[in-house]
């Protein structure tokens, strides 16, 4: 029988340490086949950060280095800019991304740094105790939010249209793991801001809306509904761009 389908190479045969339902093992999935498809396994790095996906190197087979809280884009930055022939990512969540790291996203994409950023947003904090996130949708409960975020508290962050504003952004799209034909549609995103890198466009983003079972407190069928009820009318998807 022919073999139509196997794990890409770029992807680790191990044991994840994600909770049921998470969205960052479809990620890493797709990141992979990305890689692979676009042949450079061998000069990929990737930059990992802290939150969920801090172990993200234990599943990637290629370059992998880690940043402080936050710092990710800045570590790129400083790789890309050494090492240009390289094609250089981020792999961030809300809080690495857009709460302490705010300010290195915003400066980085403004400069127009030839670099991709996957962002993942599952609206709460996961590593931590599931507090909220700057993404956290108004009325949704956190540890921290027990009765419902108020708008004294913030409204949800959208960082994807914030960036969009930079001049020096190229690329910006927003992508759902809700479906499978979305889980189709963040890949062909992802592999079109690592083209970005190769062609030497400037500054790329995909934001993909990730399920959190565990800080939601629902089932992964609960979790994948709630994105498509809730989320979606939040972070609407498509390229923005």
């Amino acid at each position: 029988m022919k073999k139509i389908y196997s794990r890409p190479q770029s992807l680790y045969d191990v044991v994840t340490h994600y909770c049921p339902g998470c969205g960052h093992g479809i990620v890493h999935k797709l990141v992979a086949q990305v890689v692979d498809e676009l042949q450079i396994r061998e000069k990929v790095i990737a930059v990992a950060p802290v939150g969920c996906a801090v172990l993200a190197y234990d599943y990637w087979n290629f370059d992998c280095t880690e940043a402080a809280h936050g710092r990710a884009l800045a570590v790129a930055t400083g790789i890309k800019r050494m090492r240009p022939e390289t094609v250089v990512f981020t792999y961030q969540g809300d809080g690495d991304l857009a709460a302490i790291g705010t300010n290195e996203t915003i400066h980085t994409a403004n400069r127009g740094e030839n670099l991709t950023t996957i962002f993942i947003n599952n609206a709460v904090y996961g590593m931590t105790g599931g507090q909220m996130a700057p993404t956290t949708l108004l009325g949704q409960k956190t540890t921290t939010t027990p009765h419902g975020r108020k708008e004294q508290e913030g409204r949800p962050l959208k960082i994807s249209e914030l960036l969009a504003q930079l001049e020096g952004v190229y690329y910006v799209e927003r992508v759902s793991l809700h479906t499978p034909q979305q889980v189709i549609n963040a890949q062909k995103a992802i592999k079109q801001a690592f083209q970005n890198q190769i062609e030497e466009k400037g500054f790329s983003l995909v934001e993909i809306l990730s399920p959190c079972p565990t800080y939601w407190n629902c089932s992964a069928q609960e979790a994948m509904d709630w994105i498509a009820e809730f989320m979606v009318k939040e972070f609407p998807l498509g390229r923005i761009k």
